[in-house]
Protein backbone atom coordinates (compact mmCIF):
# COMPACT_ATOMS: atom_id res chain seq x y z
CA UNK A 1 0.00 0.00 0.00
CA UNK A 2 0.98 3.55 -0.72
CA UNK A 3 1.42 5.32 2.43
CA UNK A 4 2.27 8.86 0.88
CA UNK A 5 -0.52 8.71 -1.36
CA UNK A 6 -3.37 10.99 -0.51
CA UNK A 7 -5.18 10.38 -4.03
CA UNK A 8 -5.06 7.70 -6.74
CA UNK A 9 -7.37 7.47 -9.60
CA UNK A 10 -10.43 5.57 -9.43
CA UNK A 11 -9.95 3.08 -12.25
CA UNK A 12 -6.42 2.48 -10.90
CA UNK A 13 -7.88 1.85 -7.18
CA UNK A 14 -10.33 -0.35 -8.53
CA UNK A 15 -7.27 -2.95 -10.72
CA UNK A 16 -5.29 -2.76 -7.48
CA UNK A 17 -8.05 -3.63 -5.01
CA UNK A 18 -8.46 -6.60 -7.57
CA UNK A 19 -12.31 -5.84 -8.29
CA UNK A 20 -11.29 -6.10 -12.22
CA UNK A 21 -9.16 -7.80 -14.08
CA UNK A 22 -7.11 -5.19 -16.05
CA UNK A 23 -7.45 -1.39 -15.70
CA UNK A 24 -9.80 -1.27 -19.38
CA UNK A 25 -12.33 -3.57 -18.06
CA UNK A 26 -12.02 -1.04 -14.60
CA UNK A 27 -13.16 1.94 -16.95
CA UNK A 28 -15.26 0.23 -18.72
CA UNK A 29 -17.54 -0.61 -15.59
CA UNK A 30 -17.07 2.89 -14.59
CA UNK A 31 -18.22 4.50 -18.02
CA UNK A 32 -21.34 1.83 -18.03
CA UNK A 33 -22.27 3.63 -14.45
CA UNK A 34 -21.70 -0.08 -12.44
CA UNK A 35 -19.62 1.49 -10.02
CA UNK A 36 -21.06 4.74 -8.40
CA UNK A 37 -20.19 6.62 -5.04
CA UNK A 38 -23.17 7.09 -3.10
CA UNK A 39 -25.36 6.72 -6.10
CA UNK A 40 -23.99 8.97 -8.03
CA UNK A 41 -21.99 8.13 -11.68
CA UNK A 42 -18.09 9.00 -11.74
CA UNK A 43 -15.86 8.85 -14.24
CA UNK A 44 -12.07 7.33 -13.97
CA UNK A 45 -10.26 9.94 -13.61
CA UNK A 46 -11.71 10.53 -10.17
CA UNK A 47 -9.74 10.70 -7.24
CA UNK A 48 -10.35 8.22 -4.39
CA UNK A 49 -10.15 8.72 -1.04
CA UNK A 50 -10.66 7.04 2.22
CA UNK A 51 -14.41 6.66 3.67
CA UNK A 52 -15.48 6.78 0.42
CA UNK A 53 -18.64 4.80 0.20
CA UNK A 54 -18.20 2.62 -3.70
CA UNK A 55 -21.07 0.35 -4.95
CA UNK A 56 -19.34 -2.03 -7.21
CA UNK A 57 -21.63 -4.35 -9.95
CA UNK A 58 -20.08 -7.11 -11.52
CA UNK A 59 -22.95 -9.78 -13.40
CA UNK A 60 -25.39 -10.07 -10.92
CA UNK A 61 -23.26 -9.37 -7.93
CA UNK A 62 -23.57 -6.12 -5.60
CA UNK A 63 -20.83 -4.72 -3.90
CA UNK A 64 -20.86 -1.75 -1.31
CA UNK A 65 -17.30 -1.15 -0.05
CA UNK A 66 -15.84 1.90 2.30
CA UNK A 67 -12.31 3.14 1.07
CA UNK A 68 -9.76 2.47 3.77
CA UNK A 69 -6.77 2.30 1.89
CA UNK A 70 -5.41 3.47 -1.08
CA UNK A 71 -3.25 1.98 -4.11
CA UNK A 72 -2.00 2.67 -7.41
CA UNK A 73 0.04 -0.86 -7.40
CA UNK A 74 -1.42 -3.97 -8.14
CA UNK A 75 -0.33 -6.63 -5.04
CA UNK A 76 -1.63 -9.99 -3.59
CA UNK A 77 -4.63 -10.57 -2.71
CA UNK A 78 -4.39 -10.00 0.65
CA UNK A 79 -3.01 -6.44 0.36
CA UNK A 80 -5.66 -5.57 -1.52
CA UNK A 81 -8.33 -7.02 0.90
CA UNK A 82 -6.99 -3.74 2.99
CA UNK A 83 -7.71 -1.35 0.76
CA UNK A 84 -11.69 -1.48 1.09
CA UNK A 85 -13.91 -2.94 3.92
CA UNK A 86 -17.37 -4.52 2.94
CA UNK A 87 -20.83 -2.92 4.26
CA UNK A 88 -22.29 -5.48 6.66
CA UNK A 89 -25.89 -4.78 4.39
CA UNK A 90 -23.69 -5.79 1.41
CA UNK A 91 -22.72 -8.64 3.07
CA UNK A 92 -25.77 -10.10 4.21
CA UNK A 93 -27.80 -9.03 0.77
CA UNK A 94 -24.92 -11.34 -1.51
CA UNK A 95 -25.17 -13.96 1.30
CA UNK A 96 -28.85 -13.70 0.83
CA UNK A 97 -28.98 -14.10 -2.90
CA UNK A 98 -26.17 -16.97 -2.86
CA UNK A 99 -28.76 -19.17 -0.62
CA UNK A 100 -31.77 -18.35 -2.99
CA UNK A 101 -29.52 -19.60 -6.06
CA UNK A 102 -28.84 -22.63 -4.19
CA UNK A 103 -32.88 -23.10 -3.48
CA UNK A 104 -33.90 -22.31 -7.00
CA UNK A 105 -30.98 -22.21 -9.85
CA UNK A 106 -31.92 -19.55 -12.63
CA UNK A 107 -32.43 -21.53 -15.80
CA UNK A 108 -30.80 -18.86 -17.84
CA UNK A 109 -27.76 -20.13 -15.97
CA UNK A 110 -27.72 -23.70 -17.35
CA UNK A 111 -27.74 -22.90 -21.10
CA UNK A 112 -24.59 -22.66 -23.20
CA UNK A 113 -24.49 -20.36 -25.96
CA UNK A 114 -23.11 -21.37 -29.22
CA UNK A 115 -22.52 -24.77 -31.03
CA UNK A 116 -22.98 -27.90 -29.31
CA UNK A 117 -19.24 -29.87 -29.22
CA UNK A 118 -18.76 -32.84 -31.49
CA UNK A 119 -19.78 -35.39 -28.24
CA UNK A 120 -22.59 -33.10 -27.58
CA UNK A 121 -23.62 -33.67 -31.35
CA UNK A 122 -23.54 -37.46 -31.17
CA UNK A 123 -25.56 -37.58 -28.27
CA UNK A 124 -28.07 -35.59 -29.94
CA UNK A 125 -28.01 -37.67 -33.01
CA UNK A 126 -27.87 -40.98 -31.14
CA UNK A 127 -31.47 -39.55 -28.86
CA UNK A 128 -33.09 -38.79 -32.12
CA UNK A 129 -32.22 -42.05 -33.42
CA UNK A 130 -33.54 -43.97 -30.75
CA UNK A 131 -36.64 -42.23 -30.95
Amino acid sequence: MQKEAEEVRLDKWLWAARFFKTRSLAQDAIATGRVTCEGERLKSSREVRPGMLLSIRRGEELMEVRVTGLSGKRGSASEASKLYEETESSRELRKHRKEILKLAAEPARSIRGGRPTKREGRRLRAFKAGR
